[in-house]
């Protein structure tokens, strides 16, 4: 358990410096700030390789893990302290040496359908254009919709939104969590159901991060951890850790609470959605929530999911 020490008189938190990470960042310095008003607070912005390379999909890269890497580097050299990221982005298994000390309370983990001239999904013509980042929607989208042109989408969410109203794309698909975050909920068409498009692993979540070794930080980011979010995001995780997955694999996986009792679906797909398989299971949440998760993945795993992700690496 964390030691009771005092926190640290300085706190320096490493961020990505997309208006987004910085409102995270900005998030959790204000909810350290009500919490220990004689700390000081510092904001390190940090550009990531996964913010240089925008014009090649993440999937080609390395994943969402580069939007990682240098953040830890920080919390390496001393430079910083903690992190804050989109627990969506962080990979599945953390350096020897680091923690996710809290998972503060989840924002809608939907995905949001956005356009200027279409209401929703349904309503787009054969053919229409639809910008995404992501393997997980573009699988599920051309498994619901495949006379859709879904093409790849880059950049932070002002850049998105600004090709869209530039007329590249019929639509796109973001983060609901990242436009209410942003106060763009104006932008969003309609939310997708999880029935829709099933979010990604630990979407809508913030995640603090630090050296494991500093336990007076540990410490003194605990009370921002909300345990349900953290049960939740770690079943999802458990999926996507058993079954290997990354930003190079179309997986989807999302549990909910309620009253006690879990409900926690996941999806494998090939990229084109012409392969998936779905599973979903639920029961008390009193057990380990990575107990949870790995029973699904090992369910996806009987109905195929590990010859989906093998034709994925050949």
């Amino acid at each position: 358990m964390p030691s009771a020490k005092s926190p640290p008189s300085r706190i320096v938190i490493a961020t990505r410096e997309s208006a987004l990470a910085l409102w995270q960042a900005r998030h959790i310095e204000g909810r350290l700030g009500a919490l220990y008003p004689g700390v000081e607070t510092q904001l390190l912005g940090v550009t990531t390789q996964g913010d240089r390379m925008l014009d090649i999909s993440l999937a080609k890269i390395g994943g969402k893990g580069l939007f990682v890497k240098e953040l830890e580097s920080a919390l390496e050299s001393g430079e910083a302290d903690v992190a804050v990221h989109s627990m969506k982005d962080v990979p599945m298994n953390l350096p020897p040496g680091f923690t996710i000390a809290a998972i503060t309370k989840r924002e809608d983990p939907r995905d949001a359908f956005v356009s200027n001239d279409y209401r929703d999904l349904e309503s787009l013509p054969p053919g229409s254009r639809v910008g995404t980042s992501s393997l997980r929607r573009e699988s599920q989208l051309r498994a619901r919709f495949p006379l859709l042109k879904v093409e790849p989408l880059r950049g932070n969410v002002q850049t998105r939104l600004r090709k869209l109203d530039d007329g590249r794309y019929a639509a796109i698909i973001l983060a609901a969590a990242g436009l209410k975050r942003l106060g763009l909920s104006a932008r969003i068409a309609c939310l997708l159901t999880p029935e829709q498009s099933l979010p990604a692993v630990g979407q809508g979540a913030l995640g603090i991060e630090c050296r494991a070794e500093r336990m007076d930080l540990v410490a003194a980011i605990a009370p921002l951890d909300d345990a349900p979010t953290r049960w939740c995001v770690e079943a999802e995780r458990a999926v996507s850790r058993a079954l290997s997955g990354s930003c190079q694999v179309p997986l989807g996986g999302y549990a909910e609470l309620t009253n006690g009792r879990a409900r926690l679906r996941g999806f494998v797909a090939s990229p084109d959605g012409v392969r998936m398989v779905y599973d979903e299971i639920a029961g008390s949440a009193a057990g380990s929530p990575a107990d949870f998760g790995t029973a699904l993945a090992e369910r996806l795993i009987a109905k195929g999911a590990r010859e989906i992700l093998a034709a994925l690496d050949g």
